[in-house]
């Protein structure tokens, strides 16, 4: 792969203007979109069983995220999936908090069942959980300490899914060939939603790269540089840097992303 080929999706988002149908969880749906607009895309969220298939038609890439896990959520998640999939809209999976309890895995594993996911996102224990590979969670949070390059190869292997691990070593993998990632800031482990954020990101350019790899990467990249740019400008505040993050994904060109991005790829991943 051309790794320089990450360069030109962010222009193309914001040319396109992508329409990104986001069912997320409450605690992050206001700055889910406010991100989404900041980089150049067009959110909206829909989460009623009655308009769902239609929403995931007509948007150009679907994001499915079980934060605050319900019924009706799960029933509405897998209407929308399975209309993204015959209208050959993507689908990205964000199974937050999996294997934190049996309800919220059990909806994870029935999701990737019934729906066509073209990429999973999250951090080591909830993508080994999902993938069933032995890991402990916290809460919503991980408390794993594994190798992720590792983790996201075996899961990549068993989901047959590209799969992103995020963490202090961000990984991206289709099974075959892994990348790790060194852009971002310590600053989005203290703001509830960065990862959410980032899922529906990836959402944008998965909606204009047909690649999964590339567009993952380019995503990934945008964004924490993003946050590289933020934290210089608010240092050790959460608060100033949440806003200034939305600042930098409105501001940030081609230009800091051929300049700042780390991307390596990973040989001789064993399994």
């Amino acid at each position: 792969m051309n790794i320089e080929a990450i360069t030109g999706i962010l222009t193309r988002i914001r040319e396109k203007v992508p329409l990104i149908h986001n069912i997320t969880n409450v605690v992050v749906t206001n700055f889910t979109a406010n991100g989404l607009l900041a980089l150049g895309a067009s959110p909206v969220m829909a989460y009623a069983q009655e308009e769902v298939e239609e929403m995931a038609t007509i948007a150009d890439a679907l994001v499915l995220n079980i934060g605050t896990l319900t019924r009706e959520n799960v029933e509405s998640m897998i209407l929308a999936g399975k209309a993204a999939n015959i209208a050959g809209t993507p689908v990205v999976l964000d199974p937050v908090g999996a294997g934190a309890t049996t309800y919220r895995t059990q909806s994870v594993h029935r999701i990737l069942e019934e729906v066509n996911v073209s990429l999973i996102r999250g951090n080591a224990a909830e993508i080994a959980n999902v993938a069933g590979i032995q890991a402990t969670m916290r809460g919503v949070d991980s408390v794993m300490e594994q190798d992720n390059l590792t983790v996201a190869y075996k899961a990549a292997k068993l989901l047959e899914i590209p799969v992103i691990i995020t963490g202090k070593e961000d990984i991206v993998t289709d099974g075959k060939v892994a990348f790790s990632l060194g852009n971002g800031s310590h600053m989005l482990t203290k703001v509830t939603g960065a990862g959410c954020l980032l899922t529906s990101i990836l959402g944008a350019f998965i909606a204009v790269e047909e690649d999964v790899l590339v567009a993952s990467l380019a995503g990934i990249t945008t964004y924490g540089i993003a946050a590289e740019l933020a934290y210089e400008k608010t240092g050790e505040n959460p608060g100033s840097f949440q806003v200034e993050l939305l600042n930098q994904l409105a501001r940030i060109s081609e230009l800091d992303i051929q300049k700042r991005m780390n991307i390596n790829r990973s040989e001789g991943v064993s399994i």
